[in-house]
């Protein structure tokens, strides 16, 4: 895949984020779909982006299956962010994941998710661009940020 490629969120994605964020802002459950917000990288104005929060054994990641994104950035500036799901809302700071921590995401914890949905592998192979069954090649390219309490 081409950094280019990775930049390019699927057609729709704009429209999914305009039907999605009033819901979930509403507290509606939508799958692993959460809010997150954190300050503009140069604005400093709250910027809201509906993506999926995964949850696992008491912990949390973002990733971006498209790489370096504007909410990427803003997140890496500002070090901290805001997260909703399900009308909980929770102020958090992130780590970003290195190689070998995002190759381990993707084998221990996204690929085991999306196998128990059913057509979980298939969806994010074909939305999101992804093929968990291949976490090296997962890894690659792709951001995964693991939420902490702030604290």
């Amino acid at each position: 895949m081409t950094q280019s490629q990775m930049l390019r969120p699927p057609r729709g994605i704009n429209i999914f984020n305009a039907i999605a964020k009033p819901l979930l802002a509403r507290g509606l459950p939508m799958g692993f779909n959460g809010l997150l917000t954190v300050p503009g990288r140069t604005s400093g104005q709250p910027r809201t982006i509906a993506l999926a929060i995964i949850e696992d054994g008491g912990r949390r990641w973002v990733w971006s299956p498209w790489g370096e994104v504007h909410w990427v950035q803003n997140r890496r500036a500002a070090g901290r962010a805001t997260i909703r799901m399900r009308g909980a809302e929770h102020d958090v700071r992130s780590v970003e994941l290195d190689a070998d921590e995002r190759v381990r995401f993707f084998r221990d914890t996204l690929e085991p998710i999306a196998r128990r949905m059913p057509g979980g592998v298939t969806f994010i192979r074909k939305f999101d661009g992804v093929d968990v069954t291949d976490p090296v090649a997962a890894a690659d390219g792709r951001v995964v940020f693991e939420l902490l309490p702030m604290g």
